[in-house]
């Protein structure tokens, strides 16, 4: 293990996150807020320990995957303990569990609040919120890769284990390129956003607050009721955009590289037609709840892409729906986005994998002397890539009912135990009952709000980086 990378890591990391909270304390400047004093002290705290940790650069920069995984997970968690000190010196959260509870949702950009109101918070608040969204989105450590003195070898077991998806690529050889290349197309985007809001006639704070939420796919609002008082144009931009950030990031670059038949890959195809199939289902479900067809398809749509894109923004309180089309949106959240994004949730790779992996056993079962192997895009899957598909099912089953049993001690309803994991560890926000869109966090208990924290920081790392943690082999010397 190499400690002396990882504290320089986490110092650097920490320095980053100084410069973070810039945005906030110059927006608390412009408003004339007190919350300034808070970003200030987060910001020379963070600051102070990331000198302190990064001063003597480390003499051996090799990283083997297990430090890269350690990496990972501490790092999440440090972004989380400091990123939530504005929260509670503002006096924002009641308590230091809430406010990293707060703040870990924003940077796995899970969107679950412990807000009963957002309307009243100071805008430099609200506006590190959305950030947290942002930052977290592509991945902190995909951007302070860019500055780490490592071989491409070595930064790629820090993109394995913080990037989506049963497996991670480099677009271009070195991987400091590939982390440029994603946050230029991740900065692309979401500046094109802004100015699409800033069209639409939606105020400048407002643009930048819902683009870095929608960026993120992350869902922290602006607003108590989300973006149910938006005007049904800017909705539609919202939807959009969800779906935009649900694809695989590696598609955007192929297509500038104009390779279209690669950009456009069967995941992509699957996660069109899910999202067609949810859509159609939905809308004709609650088509009578509504005073016409098209009212039903503009929320069925924004839901459904908030959902399956996980971003939890919302226009309706679906929890009202009919049980068809609650179950199809539970069904989604499961799903998730493609792999690659900035979504969450299982990924539509893993499921693809999954689905021809068991048709593959079917068809042995019929033909044992049949040997095929599973394909996607007429490129065979690598059996590693299989077997960590399989591996992460189980262990996401695991997790999940660990967590289930955990909250069920407050002696809360099936539903909205359910569905408060479901959102958190697929990084979603909200879910049904107690935790629909209508509702927020606020009412657990300490032990379960650090049980679902966990659920969100496993949730956003593809579980292991933060299962090893707690495996003792992780910590010998090898």
């Amino acid at each position: 293990m190499n400690y002396s990378m990882i504290r320089y890591t986490l110092g650097m990391l920490l320095l980053f996150e100084s410069v973070f909270f810039a945005l906030p304390l110059i927006c608390a400047v412009v408003y004339w807020e007190s919350a300034f004093f808070a970003f200030l002290i987060a910001a020379l705290i963070s600051a102070g320990l990331g000198l302190l940790l990064s001063m003597k650069k480390p003499e051996r920069t090799e990283l083997y995957a297990r430090d890269g995984f350690v990496i990972v997970s501490l790092s999440w968690i440090a972004i989380s303990l400091f990123g939530a000190l504005p929260f509670f010196f503002s006096g924002a959260a009641d308590s230091f569990i809430d406010a990293l509870f707060e703040t870990v949702s924003g940077f796995t950009t899970t969107g679950a609040s412990i807000f009963t109101e957002v309307e009243p918070l100071p805008r430099s608040v609200l506006l590190w919120r959305s950030f947290t969204h942002w930052i977290g989105g592509m991945g902190v450590l995909v951007f302070v890769m860019a500055f780490l003195p490592l071989s491409g070898g070595q930064n790629m077991h820090i993109m394995r284990a913080e990037s989506p998806g049963p497996e991670v690529s480099k677009l271009v050889p070195r991987v400091k390129h590939t982390a440029i290349i994603l946050y230029v197309i991740y900065f692309a985007l979401t500046v094109i956003m802004i100015v699409t809001l800033l069209c639409s006639g939606m105020k400048f704070f407002d643009a930048v607050n819902t683009a870095f939420s929608t960026a993120g796919t992350g869902g922290f609002g602006f607003k108590n009721d989300s973006c149910a008082s938006f005007p049904a144009h800017q909705q539609i931009i919202i939807t959009v955009f969800m779906l935009v950030f649900s694809i695989n990031f590696n598609s955007y670059y192929l297509v500038l590289k104009l390779k279209f038949k690669d950009a456009f890959n069967s995941e992509i195809k699957a996660f069109i037609l899910v999202v067609l199939a949810a859509i159609t289902v939905v809308t004709v479900n609650i088509s009578s709840m509504f005073e016409s067809v098209w009212d039903a398809l503009r929320h069925a749509a924004f839901t459904v892409a908030s959902l399956i894109s996980t971003t939890g923004f919302s226009t309706e309180n679906f929890d009202l729906w009919p049980e068809l089309s609650r179950t199809v949106l539970v069904i989604i959240m499961f799903i998730g986005a493609c792999a690659g994004s900035t979504g969450g949730g299982i990924k539509v790779s893993r499921i693809l994998i999954l689905f021809k992996g068991m048709a593959r056993e079917l068809r042995t079962l019929v033909h044992p002397r049949q040997v095929k192997k599973i394909t996607i895009d007429s490129r065979p899957v690598d059996r590693e890539v299989t077997r960590s598909v399989n591996a992460y099912i189980a262990t996401f089953i695991l997790v999940f009912v660990v967590s289930l049993i955990a909250l069920s001690f407050e002696d809360r309803d099936l539903i909205t135990n359910f569905t408060a994991v479901t959102s958190t560890i697929n990084n979603v926000g909200p879910g049904l009952g107690g935790v629909g869109p209508a509702s927020n966090f606020a009412a657990f208990s300490p032990f379960s709000k650090l049980v679902l924290i966990f659920d969100m920081l496993a949730g956003r790392l593809e579980l292991f980086p933060m299962l090893v943690l707690f495996y003792p082999g992780t910590y010998k010397k090898s």
